[in-house]
């Protein structure tokens, strides 16, 4: 298995569409590494650059130390899956496996050995008889991954392998699929618009937007100390709550985030994580919460610390109940969820009611008013002309 390399990645496509932008990522040796990013944002266009299937504009990939950036697909000696999984109907299970070491003309005892190996360790040793129109999705599923185990590649590449697949069987693969890259030790680029299936495969998760890279991380990195508004809105089921305040000093000399009629009180944490927000007193900001960090305020919580609103829906699942509630302070957002944060387009602004999340540990009705606080050091906090997170 190799590592692989990208120094300042640019795609850009006749039309003079740029996929992909000066991306820098390194991804180790052994790392399942997911990117995300929804529909269009060139997350395919890297993974096919690293096959060898779309040209570099600019900008070198490397396999461990080698430069592959102008080599054709053969030479790179990596495996993909597509999403269409691409199986040879005429061919049942155990041809398909074989194929491509037939094609290296392998000998025939070594093929059949790696071909029943690989069999066993995905389940498959009793369908081996099978073609593909009698498999079900998860069995061709398994027969594709098979297909690239077997060539022992020097990177595995996955192009949203389990989109078609139900939930509940994409959930069985997710894990069959780690175990399998565990036991292997293989290195995975994996790419996804499903943030729950990245958040739940990856080592480390990259976040892709338009073409450039804006974080790559661990899952619990990007979920609690997102670089930027963009990431913050993007990463996060339900989606971070985000409203435009300023930063104000109350009474007692607290600095406190006014967002319409409320206030939340900048905590202790939060200050030493990010000291510079003293600069933003009497200026705008933008502050997110996660819906889990909202939680009903006790007797310890000052008034001047607490969201007071009527419950305006209320979703029970199981022991959670998740209270939405207006904050009367409508950010202004774009009608593309790509443009959380965006600075760059300047998108015509549309004001919307904001409605703000909190998951609470017993049931509500709509009317109902509640009080919530944010659990202490929970506060997000980000520059409005930028997005970037202030504190970073």
């Amino acid at each position: 298995m190799s590592s692989i390399t990208f120094d300042g990645v640019t795609k850009v496509f006749r039309d003079g569409t740029v996929a992909v932008r000066d991306l820098d990522l390194h991804i180790d040796k052994g790392e399942l590494f997911v990117l995300l990013g929804a529909s269009g944002s060139g997350k395919s266009t890297v993974l096919r650059m690293v096959a060898g299937l779309e040209s570099v504009s600019e900008g070198s990939i490397f396999l461990d130390d080698d430069d592959v950036t102008d080599l054709g697909p053969p030479k790179r000696d990596v495996a993909m899956v597509f999403q269409n999984l691409a199986l040879y109907p005429h061919l049942n299970v155990y041809e398909n496996i074989a194929f491509g070491l037939e094609a290296h003309k392998l000998p025939k005892a070594e093929v059949d050995e790696r071909v029943r190996q690989v069999a066993a360790m995905l389940g498959l040793s009793g369908l081996l008889d099978r073609r593909p129109r009698a498999l079900s999705g998860g069995q061709s599923q398994r027969v594709a991954l098979g297909r690239a185990i077997v060539r022992d590649p020097r990177a595995f590449l996955m192009d949203e392998p389990l989109t078609s697949i139900d939930e509940r069987l994409r959930i069985d693969l997710r894990a069959h699929l780690k175990r399998i890259q565990r036991e292997l030790g293989a290195t995975m680029l994996y790419v996804t618009h499903e943030q729950s299936e990245a958040m739940t495969l990856g080592d480390r998760v990259g976040v892709l937007r338009r073409g450039a890279l804006q974080q790559a991380d661990t899952p619990s990195t990007l979920y609690d100390r997102p670089d930027n508004l963009f990431v913050a809105g993007f990463v996060g089921s339900p989606p971070m709550n985000i409203a435009e305040g300023t930063v104000e000093r109350a009474e007692d000399g607290h600095l406190a985030i006014q967002i319409g009629d409320h206030a939340l009180r900048i905590d202790g944490d939060t200050l030493a994580a990010g000291p510079t927000i003293a600069d933003y007193e009497h200026r705008q900001i933008v502050v997110g919460v996660r819906p889990h960090h909202l939680r009903e305020a006790d007797g310890a919580v000052p008034h001047d610390a607490r969201l007071r609103a009527p419950v305006a829906t209320a979703d029970t699942l199981g022991d959670e109940t998740y209270a939405r509630f207006v904050i009367n302070a409508p950010i202004l957002v774009s009608d593309d969820a790509e443009d959380v944060g965006d600075t760059e387009t300047e998108p015509a602004p549309a004001e919307r009611l904001n409605l703000w999340t909190a998951r609470l540990d017993r049931p509500v009705r709509v009317g109902d008013v509640i009080e919530v606080s944010v659990a202490p050091g929970h506060l997000h906090l980000f520059d409005p002309r930028t997005g970037a997170a202030i504190g970073r």
